[in-house]
């Protein structure tokens, strides 16, 4: 597994935030790819579309499973990666960069605050491994 990222938040479902100027770009952790194995299909929301924190917001379908994809934060939906859609293997290759899934114009730009941080991600994690 790679270094976790210092500068994103996470979810207790292993997605990421990564704040931009008032926005939110998300997607799985490196540790949820792993998981996952090879991700052959993703199911994005809509641009437009209203998500809720904590509520499933899309789908990530691999060879062995599929898994939600939570929305970490409460929003619109502003972007989603449509090369991602048409390349979803970009999610194992790089999941904090071209892999990102969708940007989301964040309702309460607190909230960002509450999601945990690298170090707390990096517990959290090890827990799961030592489980």
């Amino acid at each position: 597994m790679s270094a976790i990222p210092p500068d994103l938040r996470y979810t207790t479902e292993h997605e990421w935030v990564r704040v931009e100027a008032g926005l939110c770009r998300i997607g799985i952790t490196d540790f949820a790819q792993e998981r996952l194995g090879d991700v052959v299909y993703l199911e994005l929301p809509a641009e437009g579309a209203e998500v809720t924190a904590g509520d499933p917001m899309g789908e990530v379908e691999s060879t062995k499973s599929v898994s939600d994809v939570f929305a970490p934060v409460s929003g619109t939906v502003e972007e989603v990666n449509a090369e991602c859609r048409e390349n979803p293997a970009a999610v194992n290759q790089d999941p904090y960069g071209d892999g990102w899934l969708a940007v989301i114009r964040v309702s309460d730009p607190d909230a960002v605050n509450q999601l945990l941080s690298a170090g707390d991600y990096e517990t959290l994690v090890a827990s799961l491994d030592e489980g």
